[in-house]
């Protein structure tokens, strides 16, 4: 590996990000603009995550639902923000054939227009409430620059769409399937989160609050890692969602949607990949165990014949194990190992063999280690548990060096910035004070291209004066630059 290739991750984090994930075998381009295909590996980690998250839902009482991807034009014109805020992204079917569609349909950018006009159907009384389904799918997002996994024309997600009697139930509802999302990514992707309201301008389309996770790269950039969305009665009133209550008024449903998508693989990767290529945590690997056989195998038959006897005895354990039994050479199988992210290599040779014995190697560690083989299982299961800690663990160090509590004004900042680029770092996130209106917030974006991110539930430090404007701060928020 050239010494260009090494530091590519710190020169060129984005050549790096797709350099890993083409390596690691996860994607191919679509044919369409802005699309992509999800090879087994790749579809893998979304089935992980899919797992994960339905465990979570079930446990919730959540239903889930599948609904159709075209969207009448109409729907969107019933609630004004909401088309306002995706019309750009749009893309549109107009004809069928030769012949002109009466109306224009939607390729879904998101659902909640379809949920609405059919919760109003199905919503009558209070006893139908509350309402919490769930619906995975594929949207389309017509974006201009693509990037796997992170921003593509379409995407698979899971978004679920709720209504309730009371705004109070619908925000502790909306809090708790947020509660679900940190949960899941910082036990199974091992990615350490930040937590939030949205300010205005970065809320969702037609809702009254949106709260958000935010993950910081390893360029330092932040990922959207998931939101949800308190709705009000907007799309309520909008799609005539009433019910009976119990003193026999009809009054609005209060709704709320939350959703998260493949992008959590793209954070996932740029969260813990290594200057090698991506690394997976363990609970999310693909292949968590790699089996290689050391040594001449013609003279050695007995070396691939008990490694195949280790090979059943890892996965009746019920983990995920490859053996490379090519021909290749053993550097090409490390390196195959390294670049897939294999958590877990298991070297055996004639003389471990002899020795009862075996040589682990963990993908984001340098030494090796001789393991007996009676003890093989539970070792595997220990270091794949050691790993999956040591990663989050890992991230979140690395999280909490990049933030700068020290930064008050547009001055500090631009010296800041002035700094890192001198130096080659990445600038990290900014804990600063925001004076609540949109003109500060757009001036710091335009000025730096920092843009907030969210307002933490617990604010390590409050701020007391607004970056920009130096007014006093209504709010504590982070900014950061973002994908």
């Amino acid at each position: 590996m050239s010494q260009e290739e090494t530091n590519l991750q710190q020169t060129d984090f984005s050549k790096w990000y797709l350099q890993s994930i083409q390596k690691a075998d996860l994607f191919a381009y679509g044919p369409a603009r802005g699309t992509m295909i999800f090879k087994p590996n790749g579809y893998f980690l979304w089935k992980q995550i899919k797992k994960g998250l339905n465990d979570q839902y079930e446990a919730s009482g959540v239903e889930e639902v599948y609904f159709p991807m075209l969207i009448p034009q109409s729907f969107f014109e019933k609630e004004a923000d909401h088309v306002e805020g995706f019309a750009p992204e749009l893309p549109w079917v107009t004809k069928a054939g030769d012949e002109e569609l009466e109306e224009p349909l939607a390729l879904r950018p998101t659902s909640e227009t379809l949920f609405g006009n059919a919760m109003s159907d199905w919503i009558n009384s209070y006893r139908d409430l509350p309402m919490e389904l769930n619906q995975w799918a594929n949207v389309f997002r017509w974006e201009k620059r693509t990037f796997p996994f992170l921003r593509t024309s379409e995407f698979l997600w899971q978004e679920g769409h709720c209504a309730y009697a009371t705004a109070e139930e619908a925000h502790e509802r909306v809090l708790h399937f947020l509660k679900i999302y940190q949960d899941v990514v910082e036990d199974l992707l091992a990615m350490p989160v930040y937590t939030g309201e949205k300010t205005p301008s970065e809320r969702f389309a037609g809702g009254d609050n949106t709260y958000s996770l935010e993950a910081m790269m390893k360029d330092t950039k932040a990922v959207q890692a998931a939101t949800s969305h308190f709705l009000g009665t907007n799309f309520a009133e909008a799609f005539d969602i009433k019910f009976l209550n119990e003193d026999n008024e009809h009054v609005h449903t209060y709704t709320s949607s939350w959703g998260a998508s493949t992008r959590l693989i793209g954070a996932m990767i740029m969260t813990h990949g290594d200057e090698r290529g991506v690394v997976f945590p363990p609970k999310m690997a693909p292949v968590q165990v790699a089996l290689l056989p050391v040594g001449n195998l013609k003279k050695n038959p007995q070396v691939l014949e008990k490694l195949r006897e280790i090979e059943e005895e890892l996965k009746a354990a019920g983990f995920r194990v490859s053996l490379d039994d090519s021909n290749n050479s053993p550097g090409y199988k490390y390196n195959e190992v390294e670049v897939k992210g294999v958590p877990l290599r298991l070297d055996f040779g004639p003389r471990d063999m002899e020795n009862n014995s075996c040589m682990i190697k963990m993908r984001d560690q340098e030494d090796k280690e001789s393991v007996a083989l009676e003890d093989l299982v539970t070792t595997v299961q220990d270091k794949l548990d050691a790993m999956q800690t040591r990663l989050y663990e890992k991230a979140d160090q690395f999280r909490k060096a990049n933030e700068h509590y020290d930064i008050d004004t547009m001055e500090d900042l631009q010296a800041h910035l002035d700094k890192c680029h001198e130096e080659g770092q990445y600038p990290g996130w900014v804990l600063a004070g925001w004076d609540g209106t949109e003109e500060s917030e757009a001036a710091v974006k335009e000025a730096t291209g920092f843009t907030t991110r969210n307002i933490p539930f617990h604010a390590p430090v409050e701020k007391t004066v607004d970056l920009y404007s130096g007014k006093p701060a209504k709010y504590t928020v982070w900014y950061a630059r973002a994908y």
